[in-house]
């Protein structure tokens, strides 16, 4: 059953949700005060906790300011690379902690792992030079400010106050042997190719990074054109074809003669989505997700595994929505809309559950191809008064009730749900908020009148322990159901070998004491212990099943046969 969790002070500035960002294994919460959360896997530091350890519960993340006053450091922004975190102070300033190995440097510093917030000062001796020489145009560096940042992957990246992307980590940068590969930049580098044009929003995956760019001839955030560029050997560029890109260039399916606005971008390992809506209002439809790059695991949402190379509108979607968030993971997607709906799709049934990044095959049986709606419970489908969705490598995090309540699901190895377990979750789960007991801040606990505070909020405690229980009973129904399921495959599968029903009795001596075997030596013993008949049903199963796979092998070589012809002759012609 999950943790009691505490109970948000509406009025209470840090009790307010205003950002949630997801790295592999790791997921931020920013509030309103300005206050990070962090919880998930700790190696490399990526937790700013000081430690590598897990933490199962959101934690509170310490600034130290770096002039040596006691003045906090106040953030306004969170981002969350695959091992690493950054953070966006209200003066300006990016904050990096996780894995800078000397390869890598995501931290934009030539030092090790870092475990807790460091101040990125080589943007304070950073100034960009364009190629005017108008004195006019020199700014002092003092007025260079970052407004944004984004991570992913192994890549770094931030805005600057005047529109200026900046990008550090592994980047896109020029190869003599192929032309472009990720080199590794400890020192933020500015993107100079869009002619004096104000970069918006930025996204990035493992290899390529999409930016929301300004109009040549407007200054207005609703008229954005996508540009792309980084690798692309599975379209994730969107531009038509796998050709990689050293340089930003526009996706002309989505450019100013298009009848749609993007105001969203979002990135996975190998995948785009974005978020657009019609220019000229029309009363049917209301917004669009378009994806576009990988889709072997139904990530792009077509109802295919097909990989597509430009961007496609993900049809199955509900049409009269306005969806306000979207996120990608390694193989999945999601996307919330106004009123608490919130559809994934891609590895798992959209839950994101995957095995290592590394895995040497995929399987799309488990895969949603096509969006899933995500309920938020038994009782209230909807997710309500929505703020974002934040998508790990295999995990989602939603927030939703105006910014007082979380909510995740997917893989929980090392805490990664943030509910107290380290256990998957098929279902949305609550993660504990605010970290305090009892929703009460420890100085409100300390005062005279802190037992009654407690005392009132018996009743909603209650309230809450009943709805979690509620929760609990349905996920235990949930295994029932697989587990009867599991049992009838298994009946089936001995009844077609053994000629008989499956029971507890057949199962071996060695796999019910310690919960595994030896499956040679177990086959061993039981064709030993088998009768004639037995092993003639068992050779007959063999031989029908031999058959099987032998005619299905030779119609796909006949099918492939003809294909071959079937191209031969198109080329002749």
């Amino acid at each position: 059953m999950e943790d009691a969790g505490s109970y948000p002070n509406p009025d209470n500035p840090s009790h307010k949700i205003v950002d949630v960002a997801a790295g592999e294994s790791h997921t931020l919460l920013l509030t309103e005060d300005g206050s990070v959360y962090c919880w998930g896997r700790g190696m490399f530091g990526r937790l700013g906790n000081g430690s590598q350890k897990d933490e199962l519960f959101p934690k509170k993340l310490n600034f130290g300011n770096p002039n040596g006053t006691q003045d906090s450091v106040k953030i306004v922004g969170i981002a969350a690379g695959s091992y690493h975190t950054l953070a966006l102070a209200e003066d300006g300033s990016v904050w990096c902690w996780g894995y800078n190995i000397c390869i890598l440097n995501m931290l934009g510093e030539d030092s090790h792992d870092s475990l807790v917030p460091c101040l990125l000062s080589r943007f304070l001796e950073l100034q960009p030079h364009n190629s005017s020489t108008d004195p006019s145009e020199a700014e002092d560096k003092a007025s260079l400010e970052m407004c944004t940042v984004k991570a992913g992957g192994m890549m770094s990246l931030a805005i600057d106050n005047r529109g200026t992307l900046w990008m550090w980590g592994n980047i896109p940068q020029e190869s003599k042997e192929s032309g472009i590969s990720l080199v590794s930049s400890f020192t933020p580098t500015p993107v100079w190719d869009f002619h004096g044009r104000t970069v918006v929003k930025v996204a990035c995956g493992n290899e390529h990074v999409v930016a929301l760019v300004n109009a040549i001839d407007s200054h207005e955030d609703e008229d954005l054109l996508c540009y792309s560029w980084g690798y692309n050997s599975h379209g994730q560029l969107g531009l038509g074809d796998r050709q990689s890109r050293l340089h930003p260039e526009v996706v002309k399916i989505l450019d100013e003669e298009s009848p749609w606005t993007i105001y969203e971008v979002a990135c996975g390992a190998f995948h785009t989505a974005l978020l657009a809506h019609k220019k000229k209002p029309d009363a049917t439809l209301e917004s669009m997700c378009w994806t576009f790059g990988l889709g072997e695991n139904g990530q792009l949402g077509h109802g295919t595994t097909q990989s597509t190379l430009f961007p496609t509108p993900v049809k199955e979607l509900p049409q009269s929505i306005h969806l306000i968030s979207v996120d990608c993971g390694l193989f999945h997607t999601s996307v919330v809309s106004s009123t608490g709906d919130v559809w994934s799709w891609g590895m798992e049934k959209g839950l994101g559950l995957c095995p290592d990044a590394n895995r040497a095959e995929t399987n799309s049986g488990g895969d949603a191809l096509s969006p899933l709606l995500i309920s938020c419970n038994l009782h209230q489908p909807i997710f309500p008064g929505p703020v974002k969705v934040a998508c790990g490598a295999a995990h989602t995090v939603v927030v939703a009730q105006e910014g007082h309540k979380v909510w995740s699901w997917g893989r929980g190895r090392s805490g990664v749900l943030g509910n107290g377990k380290e256990m998957d979750s098929y279902t949305p789960t609550i993660v504990p908020w605010p970290p305090t007991i009892e929703g009460l801040e420890e100085e409100e606990l300390n005062s005279s009148d802190g037992q009654d505070k407690v005392a009132e909020k018996k009743p909603e405690i209650i309230a809450e322990t009943d709805e979690k229980l509620s929760t609990a009973l349905n996920e235990l129904k949930l295994l029932q159901t697989k587990l009867s399921i599991m049992e009838k495959y298994a009946s089936i599968l001995h009844g077609s070998i053994f000629g008989k029903p499956f029971n507890e009795q057949d199962i071996p001596v060695s796999l019910g004491n310690s919960g595994s075997m030896d499956i040679a030596k177990e086959w061993e013993n039981m064709l030993e212990a088998a009768d004639d008949r037995k092993l003639v049903t068992m050779e007959m199963f063999y031989r029908d099943m031999l058959t099987g796979v032998k005619d299905k092998l030779m119609k796909r070589k006949i099918k492939e046969i003809i294909k071959e012809c079937l191209e031969s002759s198109e080329v002749i012609k």
